[in-house]
């Protein structure tokens, strides 16, 4: 509880609903060929020869850490974040993470998948 409530914002002062994003799996040398070029890009390898990417370090070196698009926005405390400001529709927020979809993949050549269900 403690580790949650200093990373993420509580969903009581601002609407969120936690980790939007998973950590995309790639193969080995895809995560071999991107930490090359980027150090420091967190990887944890899988028993089947594959590797788990940090998705909140792929969204935050594209920019979108704190970022905001009307009421829509990234937490300023976690990449994962998705935050509603007061007013932002299902449509605003669902835009702003195809956004984020969408440059990490044109950046890094990595698809990432919403955590939560879309409906």
């Amino acid at each position: 509880m403690r580790l949650r409530l200093r990373k993420l914002p509580d969903p009581a002062l601002i609407g969120n609903a936690g980790s939007f994003f998973k950590n995309p799996i790639v193969a080995d040398a895809q995560a071999d060929a991107l930490q090359r070029e980027h150090p420091n890009l967190p990887t944890w390898p899988l028993a089947d020869g594959q590797r788990k990417l940090s998705a909140a370090w792929l969204v935050e070196n594209c920019g979108f850490k704190g970022f905001r698009e009307g009421d829509a926005g990234v937490s300023e405390r976690h990449a994962l974040v998705l935050v509603n400001h007061g007013a932002a529709s299902g449509a605003q927020i669902h835009a702003l993470a195809q956004h984020i979809i969408d440059a990490v993949a044109a950046r890094f050549e990595v698809r990432l998948d919403p955590e939560p269900r879309i409906v």
